[in-house]
């Protein structure tokens, strides 16, 4: 049972100690004005006083109920049963008591409390119909029935309040923890976003600064002797910077845009202009692509492109111009992503246009971030994906994409 440790509130003792003081004043003064109507054969001065004091020491009792409720209760119990038992007379001498049994069910923890309750009521009512046994006259016995119902009423009022308490509490407590868990999903999707936007800022960044970085190279070896050569390398600069631009708007307007507003992701619709600036990049790109039979989802076909992307810029970056073959599958519930280079071109260093063979790194030995990064968009949508040199001295990246995908894109 739950037991008080404080009084509370200095609120709440004043309303106590009020409470308190009226229940003494009635129960003293009902049963002396009763006494005063009816006659008693035990007055309440018999036996020194002790009819007064019983009445007078279960009133102030009350003090202190909600700090002790079930010593109160065992208080004026046996206050009752002592008063009663010696026969004094009838009053409101039960107030007290209804007030403890009150007390002990509204701030008690339920059941232990309605047993200590409904024993200590069940021991009251054996005791005082006891007592009652030869009262005269007969009809008087209506009184102790009354004391009964008004002790059960009593714990039934008080149980009721604490069952509204506890439903309040339990309420409250659910209310908490569903802001609290509004508050986590709020703040996973803000993270989810966030990484969305990285991975998307990585893709496009990645791709354009690897095809400027070639297209440098080449205006830089070729200004003086091929103007021409450096003059289309310039404007695929240009091109690629611009296009880079527009993505990195639409990839970071969603930031500034009021309404939320998207732009939508890329697809597999673009894969002809990705091609076209990888081969402006060097590569000799060969495309395999089966049409499937009814349309990929957009998550699908975003996570695709973006994976093509990056494997296309992993090429340049690391190998240089080479042979890369490009080859989408889509099965009946598998999408199948194929990107293999043929590795670096040996020789000079430089291929038939005059362009330089890579940065001296081979992408088996230095992956970066780009390989997790697919990865990570594969597992999102419940696939997975392989990367790793082939036989014959290139690389090749196989992702596998389910085309209902178990898992959520960001």
């Amino acid at each position: 049972m739950e037991h008080r440790t404080a009084s509370g509130p200095p609120r709440v003792g004043t309303q106590d100690v009020v409470l308190a003081l009226f229940v003494t004043v009635l129960q003293v003064q009902g049963t002396v004005a009763r006494v005063a109507a009816e006659g008693a054969q035990r007055p309440l001065t018999d036996l020194g006083n002790l009819g007064f004091v019983l009445l007078v020491l279960s009133g102030l009792v009350v003090t202190v109920r909600r700090r002790w409720p079930v010593p109160v209760f065992v208080m004026t119990s046996l206050a009752s049963l002592v008063y009663f038992g010696l026969d004094f007379p009838d009053g409101p001498g039960w107030l007290a008591l209804s007030v403890a049994l009150y007390t002990v069910a509204a701030y008690g923890d339920g059941r232990r409390s309605l047993v200590i309750a409904g024993v200590g009521t069940a021991v009251l009512a054996i005791v005082w119909l006891s007592a009652a046994a030869d009262i005269e006259p007969r009809a008087a016995i209506g009184w102790v029935f009354f004391r009964i119902g008004v002790s059960v009423m009593s714990v039934t009022l008080g149980e009721s309040v604490r069952t509204r308490r506890v439903i309040a509490a339990e309420a409250q407590e659910r209310a908490d923890l569903a802001e609290r868990t509004r508050d986590e999903e709020a703040r996973a999707r803000v993270d989810a976003e966030r990484l969305r936007i990285a991975r998307e800022v990585h893709d496009t960044v990645a791709h354009a600064i690897a095809i400027i970085n070639v297209q440098s190279g080449v205006t830089a070896h070729v200004l003086d002797r091929r103007p021409e050569q450096a003059r289309e390398a310039l404007r695929a600069i240009e091109q690629t910077s611009a296009r880079a631009l527009r993505e990195m708007r639409a990839i970071l307007g969603v930031l500034r845009d009021d309404n939320d507003g998207r732009a939508p992701h890329p697809g597999l619709e673009q894969i002809d202009e990705l091609t076209a600036k990888a081969s402006d990049a060097g590569l000799d790109v060969t495309l395999d692509v089966r049409s499937p039979e009814t349309p990929l989802p957009s998550a699908v076909g975003s996570a695709a492109y973006r994976i093509l992307q990056e494997s296309i810029t992993n090429v340049i970056r690391h190998v240089g111009p080479t042979r890369v073959t490009v080859a989408l599958t889509p099965g009946i519930d598998v999408l199948e992503i194929r990107v293999t280079d043929e590795g670096r071109r040996t020789g000079s260093g430089h291929d038939s246009a005059g362009r330089p063979a890579g940065n001296g790194m081979d992408i088996s030995a230095q992956s970066g971030r780009g390989i997790l990064g697919m990865r990570e968009r594969c597992q999102l949508l419940g696939g997975d994906l392989d990367a790793g040199p082939t036989p014959e001295g290139g690389f090749e990246v196989t992702a596998r994409l389910p085309l209902a995908p178990t898992g959520s894109r960001l």
